[in-house]
């Protein structure tokens, strides 16, 4: 079929074939990466709860959000379903052989788009990025390791799932981002409300 029109119910047979809803990663390794994403969502509420400034708490409250929701898809492998939607379009449509320029052109476009959000954030967060630097940064690259994935790119897919240690690349990955936003998390959390920065808005 080289039509560009798809009908659902053909993509969405194709799709059936190749992904249905499961634990994603019922390994060791898989559920504690959602127990750091847990205690990452628990984490960020409580300093959502106790930052004054109105930036950092929508910041914060944006954090939670994607903690959760990230955490959720870590094992129901969502990410998984939209590679496979988007290997059954190309081989309806017919450009299955040429899927990996798509790819290609879609990781860069991923890549501009994260690039400019990120600048945006950072101009938004001014004067109170040294407090919260790391857990955007942990955030940018927790985000930016998902999207790729669900590209299903195969080099990137060879890598993440090499082992260093008999530890699988991804989980390491995942892991030193939520590391990262724990660890801000924890440094706010300890800090006095009296250090919040000066001109902090209230509520």
């Amino acid at each position: 079929m080289t039509s560009g029109n798809v009908e659902l119910s053909s993509l969405a047979a194709c799709v059936g074939d190749r992904w249905s809803p499961q634990i994603g990663d019922p390994t060791v390794g898989g559920w504690g990466t959602v127990v750091a994403y847990a205690l990452c969502a628990v984490l960020g509420f409580m300093t959502f709860l106790r930052v004054e400034d109105r930036r950092e708490r929508i910041f914060w409250g944006l954090v939670t959000l994607a903690m959760l929701s990230l955490g959720v898809n870590k094992q129901l492998d969502l990410q998984s379903m939209l590679t496979a939607a988007g290997r059954c379009l190309s081989q309806l449509q017919g450009w299955y052989e040429e899927r990996r320029v798509f790819q290609r052109d879609f990781i860069i476009g991923l890549l501009m788009v994260a690039g400019i959000f990120l600048a945006l954030v950072l101009w938004l967060m001014r004067g109170c990025l040294r407090r919260n630097g790391l857990a955007l940064l942990g955030l940018a690259f927790v985000t930016a390791f998902v999207a790729v994935r669900a590209v299903g790119f195969h080099h990137f897919e060879t890598l993440i799932n090499s082992r260093l240690l008999d530890i699988r690349f991804n989980v390491l990955f995942e892991l030193s981002g939520l590391v990262a936003i724990a660890v801000n998390a924890v440094a706010l959390l300890g800090t006095r409300r009296s250090d919040a920065p000066s001109g902090a808005t209230r509520g």
